[in-house]
């Protein structure tokens, strides 16, 4: 095992951290809600905010393992903060001079993929970083790094404000000055957490709402304001041979695919409807108020238009169709859909599907 060394400006470095009052805190929401956004966007099983103190590398936030800290000597993070300008990703730990004999490597929690995005303060100094980590070797492609990034920066503005909302409780002593700084913090968490909220509901690749927006959409479509059955439809689309797209286009044409086939589904469905990412190549359409034929031709519609898309290469979707039936769960709905979806790529592929 290799420890990390440390930066040449460590005492400035650390004298930046402690600035910030923020080892050994209690948990906030804001921090857990931007590592819950990571692991989701990275498609990692755990994840955390860390910082790096002297000896040791403490957990603002972390998901999916029940750790609190690590000896520095330990801290994959360690590395990561030696270059503050990138995000240090290890796609095999076992295969890495400096990990593959680490303690949480050779035990639990079994790291093999690691990625940290440095946590930089306006000063320039990495005080820790945003770091998402799984037990299987894994890669991150550009738009998740980026994301990953992006979100570190999340973290340091939550932390700029947190040790200016303890400046204010500090400091100020009279009241109306007090009142206003306050009410401005206010404001900035405010539009932070609605943008939070966006991020959570959001596939990154796509911009379309993920499976979890989707499943909120959902639950509140199949019932009208009365609470009475509402007739609604629910379409599964899946790509056809997209693993072959991947393998002999590359990842990143693989990638344009799914973003073209995301903006082609935000158009045909704006207004009528709503379109997911279900996951991997798969999305999920929702039609209220739609009966199940008129459900059949618009997804055919989307057939024939994705099979017009000016990729430079055959691009074909399956899809199944399910009526939603009083009585039955949205679950049981969409493992309909999914069924019809089966049925329309054991049939050929590029084809519609109905469920009975």
């Amino acid at each position: 095992m290799i420890k990390p060394e440390k930066p040449v400006n460590e005492a400035v470095r650390l004298a930046a951290l402690y600035r910030y009052r923020i080892l050994d805190s209690e948990k906030e929401k804001s921090f857990e809600d931007l590592v819950t956004i990571a692991k989701a966007v990275c498609g990692a099983s755990m994840a955390a905010v860390t910082l790096i103190d002297a000896e040791r590398q403490w957990f603002k936030s972390i998901q999916g393992t029940e750790a609190q800290e690590l000896p520095r000597s330990e801290s994959m993070c360690g590395h990561a903060i030696l270059q503050p300008e990138q995000v240090m990703v290890v796609e095999d730990a076992q295969r890495d001079v400096r990990f593959h004999d680490n303690p949480i490597v050779t035990g639990d929690p079994k790291v093999r993929f690691y990625a940290g995005a440095p946590l930089v303060s306006t000063e320039g100094l990495p005080l820790g970083t945003l770091c998402v980590f799984d037990p299987q070797p894994q890669r991150l492609d550009a738009q998740q790094t980026e994301a990953l990034a992006a979100l570190s920066r999340q973290v340091m503005l939550v932390m700029e404000l947190r040790r200016f909302a303890l400046d204010i409780q500090t400091h100020m002593v009279e009241r109306d000055d007090y009142e206003r700084l306050l009410g401005e913090y206010h404001d900035v968490l405010l539009a932070q957490n609605a943008d939070l909220a966006e991020q959570s509901r959001t596939d990154v690749l796509t911009g379309l709402p993920n499976r979890r927006a989707m499943a909120v959409a959902l639950d509140a479509s199949v019932l009208d304001a009365d609470g009475q059955p509402r007739q609604t439809a629910v379409a599964l689309v899946d790509i056809d041979h997209f693993k072959q797209i991947n393998d002999f286009n590359g990842h990143a044409t693989g990638d344009r695919v799914l973003a073209e086939l995301g903006v082609l589904l935000r158009a045909q469905f704006s207004g009528r409807g709503l379109a997911a990412r279900y996951g991997g190549e798969e999305f999920v359409v929702l039609m209220p108020d739609t009966d199940l034929r008129t459900a059949e031709l618009q997804c055919d519609f989307l057939r024939m238009a994705v099979s017009d898309l000016p990729l430079g290469f055959p691009v074909t979707v399956s899809i199944g169709v399910a009526a939603h039936r009083s009585g039955d769960t949205v679950e049981q709905t969409l493992e309909r859909a999914d069924s019809a979806l089966y049925r329309a790529k054991g049939n050929g592929r590029n084809r519609v599907e109905l469920a009975p």
